[in-house]
This record gives C-alpha cells, structure tokens and sequence, in this order.
C-alpha cells in the first residue's frame, strides 16, 4: 500500500458527528505520531500507556471540543474500524474481542488488549521523517486546519516528561480528596505513573531491600511504592516512597517487613521460608536500605513509623 492509501485513511477517518466532529482519531494518532518522533514508540505495539494519556491530553487541551469528552478509550477501540488498526488481545480476552463487543473505557482496554498495532506498511511509513510529515500534514489540513501552528508548537513537548520534571523538582504534592485529577482515570493514571517513574529514578532503579536491577526494553522490574497508601493519604511527595522489586513491594504492603527511623529493615518474625536460590528474607534484618543519593528523597520518618504501627504491627 502506497503513502497516499494512508493519506486518503487520515483524511477520511469514520468519525462521529452527531454533536459535530469528534476529533478523537485524529488527536489519538497526532499523540502515537509524537511518540514515534520523539522515540518513544521503536516497536509496532502500541499500548494505552501514561506517555499516550499524557500526550493525548495535552494536545486535546488545544484541539479538543467543548461538545465532547476527553475519553481516550473511544479513539483507542474505535479506530480498528479504519482498517489500519490491530489489536494483539491478553490471554484469554480472545472471545470478547472477537465477538464485536464495545470495550471502551480505559481500564478495560488495558485489562483486554495488550497492545495495539498499524498496518505494517504504516508503521514503516511513520518511521520515516518525510512520509510522517506528510501525514501529520494530512491530519491537520483536514481535521485542525485553523490551529497548524500551535499544534506544531505543542508538538515539541514531553507532556509526560514535564510532569515527572516537575514532580521531582517540587518534591511532590499533597492531593485533597476531591482534587480534578482524582476524578479523571486518565489524569489519575498519569499522575500514579510519574509518581512511581520518579520515585524508581531517585533510587538509581534499584529495590531499597534487595538491591535488585532489571530493566528490559525500557520495563523496570523496580516499583515506586507509597509508603502511606495514596487511597488514604493522597501523598504524592517523593518521600513518602521507596523503591521495591515486585517481591518485596508486596511483602512491604502485607507487613511483613517494615523499616526503623535509621533505616535499617525489620523482618516479621513470622516468616515461613524456603529460599534455596536466594538470599532469604529474614537475613536482611537490621541492614540498611539502600537510599537515593539526594538526602531530600529519603523515606520520610513520620511515614515509616506510620507504616511500622498500622501496617508491620497489625501482622
């Protein structure tokens, strides 16, 4: 299939018009195509991801409408009935896939689809600066042909990278409860995301217990983990985290290990081990986490003792 099969795709985009143009597809594939550019996207699978929210969102802030919703979901289903869009389903989401059901909100995408993909020439089309112009230039003569230069403008920015920036840079935040973005999914999947991104960062990706550092094709095996749950306290502030392999991650929200004020590490004594292959969990008792090298990130003391009276004590 040639450039312009792609150009007259762009252009002519099955939209929903009913309250007028919904520009949903376009600023969907305006976000993938800033993605791609800024080298973000090196691979033909694309997931409904924190980057994709993030970029999604600023762009809808310049080209959205005031008749719809900033629904991401819509645009990331919806658009497999242009042709040139694929979705690789989990494990065991075949069916329901298949069967032509409506999966649409966020959540369930991400729980349904793996990830979704162009057709292969597409992809390869959208690799290349002339031809990815080219269909940039489609999707915005067409669709925002009043608002070319602010989008090229807008264009240029991490919309996600500024935010963990500015988490980091501020030290993080303290949400009420009913704060805009606790309300939106989207807006709360960026905001988690970052949190956690920046949390891993400060400690070099490396677990605070163990010591551990995986990374794979840019996927960390680290969590950035709140110490006070963000359910209850709503405490984004670097120091109310610390960095955690997936093991100990769920061993620290459980109790079963827990962290003094001159952070060294507490061992349930209730532990039933069998760790043939692996240091044990119960030899770590009184070493001391590994710490960020900024003394501003380290765990907050008022948060770990939080930690060792309501959660390592309730064991």
């Amino acid at each position: 299939m040639s450039l312009n099969y792609y150009i007259n795709k762009f252009q002519k985009l099955g939209i929903s018009r009913s309250r007028g143009p919904a520009p949903h597809k376009p600023i969907l594939l305006l976000a993938i195509i800033e993605l791609i550019e800024q080298g973000e996207r090196r691979h033909n699978q694309i997931s409904l991801s924190p980057e994709l929210i993030a970029a999604f969102l600023k762009l809808w802030q310049v080209l959205g409408s005031a008749n719809h919703n900033a629904d991401i979901g819509l645009p990331f289903f919806h658009l497999r009935s242009d042709g040139f869009w694929h979705f690789c389903p989990n494990p065991g989401f075949e069916a329901l896939l298949s069967s032509g059901a409506k999966v649409r909100t966020v959540k369930t995408i991400q729980s349904a689809i793996a990830y979704a993909y162009f057709d292969e020439e597409l992809f390869v089309l959208l690799q290349q600066p002339e031809s990815r112009n080219v269909l940039v230039n489609a999707l915005l003569n067409t669709w925002f042909a009043d608002k070319g230069e602010q989008v090229n403008q807008i264009l240029r920015v991490n919309a996600f990278a500024e935010f963990q920036q500015e988490l980091q840079a501020t030290g993080g935040k303290v949400y009420q409860p009913d704060a805009e973005e606790l309300k939106d999914e989207t807006k709360e999947i960026v905001r988690d995301a970052a949190f956690r991104r920046v949390v891993v960062s400060v400690y070099g990706q490396r677990c605070a217990f163990c010591g551990l550092r995986v990374i794979h094709q840019g996927q960390i095996i680290v969590d950035g983990s709140h110490i006070k749950p963000f359910s209850q306290f709503y405490d984004d502030r670097i120091d109310n985290g610390v960095a955690l392999c997936k093991n100990h991650h769920w061993a620290f929200d459980r109790g079963w290990f827990s962290i003094t004020d001159d952070y060294t590490l507490l061992i349930s004594s209730n532990l039933v081990e069998d760790s043939p292959n692996a240091r044990p969990m119960r030899d770590f008792a009184g070493d001391r986490i590994l710490l960020p090298s900024h003394s501003q990130y380290y765990p907050r003391l008022e948060a770990l003792r939080w930690h060792r009276e309501n959660v390592f004590g309730a064991v």
